[in-house]
C-alpha cells in the first residue's frame, strides 16, 4: 500500500494468521489442516516451533489483493456448503478489515469430518520414561 507518506508492506505470515484465526471462529470448523499436518503441527507446537494458527492455511499476497487456500475438518452433522460459505465470508471480512487487502478468493478443501469421540480412539501418550 503506497501513500504520499510512505509504503506499508504486509507479510504473508500476517495474512496467514488472520485467515487461520478467522476460519476457526466459524461454528462447525473442528480443525485446520490435513491429518499429517495436524500431527506434525501438534509435535512442533509442543516444542515451541510451530504455530497452529497457520496450520492448513496457504496465502498469496500481492500489493493490494490476497488469495487464500484452506484445508479444514468439519464437525459431523454440519452443512458443508453452509460452513464453507460462512468461512469464506469471515475470512474475507477479517483480512479486509485488518489488513486493508482485497480478498480475491477463498478456496476450501474439506478433507475430513469430525465425529464426537474420535479422540477416545487415539492411543494415550506414554508417560515419560524419566522424571
Amino acid at each position: 500500500m503506497q501513500t504520499e507518506r510512505g509504503t506499508t508492506t504486509i507479510a504473508d505470515a500476517v495474512v496467514t494468521k488472520v485467515a487461520g484465526i478467522a476460519a476457526r471462529e466459524v461454528p462447525g470448523v473442528h480443525a485446520m489442516g490435513g491429518g499429517a499436518s495436524r500431527a506434525i503441527g501438534s509435535m512442533t507446537s509442543r516444542v515451541g516451533l510451530g504455530d497452529e494458527r497457520t496450520q492448513g492455511v496457504s496465502v498469496e499476497v500481492g500489493e493490494r489483493e490476497a488469495a487464500v487456500d484452506l484445508t479444514v475438518t468439519i464437525d459431523y452433522g454440519e452443512s458443508i456448503p453452509q460452513v464453507s460459505q460462512a468461512v469464506r465470508e469471515n475470512v474475507s471480512k477479517r483480512i479486509e478489515g485488518i489488513t486493508g487487502l482485497s480478498v480475491t478468493e477463498v478456496n476450501i478443501t474439506v478433507n475430513d469430518l469430525y465425529f464426537p469421540g474420535d479422540e477416545q480412539d487415539q492411543q494415550p501418550e506414554e508417560p515419560p520414561r524419566v522424571q
